[in-house]
């Protein structure tokens, strides 16, 4: 792994924002992720990332399907869904449907001085009483967008394409210190959230695991 790469992902979990809203009812718990980058592109270009699909193959994941207003997606491996809204070069929003489970997800890009800022939305309503999140809080998806994040990273400032085998990506030493550091960020997001310490913590300890491949304990 090149030097640079490795600089890259060193600096990746401290150039993210990440929030997290917990609106709690007596039967459902609404949540929003919001997760956060600057980058040195033109909104055109980083617009041309995050919607075509031989851009998207590069740092996110293969997407076939109908991607405009109206048409349906299929992320490879992952989530399918419908575009719901397109406000090209400004924002896209889709369905997240992933098993029995849908969410939304909303993608926003904005001008920031000679860079342009990607933020995405991820909001979710489920049961108050949810196992998986108890066991593992905000980081299920968090860790995720912040790897889909990494990729964008390595492929606008280092010209990489996404690792072809993300297990074996995810066994070296500067992929498992970016996943345990981004990891406790969104545990401590979550005890911002309004979640206890300690549920936070043992949440986020139990994604991190997870994540690395490694035993993951009970709640």
């Amino acid at each position: 792994m090149a030097e640079s790469t490795d600089k890259i992902i060193a600096a990746q979990p401290g150039a993210v924002r990440r929030d997290l809203t917990v609106n709690r009812g007596d039967t459902t718990q609404h949540t929003v992720q919001t997760i956060s980058q600057s980058y040195a592109t033109t909104t055109d270009d980083l617009w041309e990332a995050c919607t075509q699909a031989d851009r998207l193959a590069r740092w996110f994941a293969p997407v076939s399907g109908d991607l405009r207003l109206g048409g349906r997606y299929q992320v490879e491996g992952n989530a399918s869904g419908e575009v719901t809204a397109c406000d090209p070069p400004q924002s896209f929003t889709v369905t997240w449907e992933f098993g029995d489970d849908s969410s939304q997800v909303s993608v926003h890009l904005a001008p920031e001085g000679d860079q342009t800022r990607l933020t995405i939305e991820h909001s979710h309503t489920g049961a108050a009483d949810s196992d998986f999140w108890a066991q593992f809080g905000p980081g299920a998806t968090g860790v995720g967008w912040d790897l889909a994040l990494l990729g964008l990273s390595l492929h606008l400032v280092a010209g990489q394409d996404r690792p072809g085998d993300p297990d074996a990506f995810a066994q070296t030493a500067p992929a498992q210190q970016f996943i345990r550091a981004v990891s406790e960020r969104w545990g401590q997001a979550s005890m911002h959230a309004g979640t206890p310490e300690e549920d936070a913590t043992a949440a986020a300890n139990r994604t991190t695991a997870f994540y690395l491949g490694e035993e993951v304990g009970g709640h």
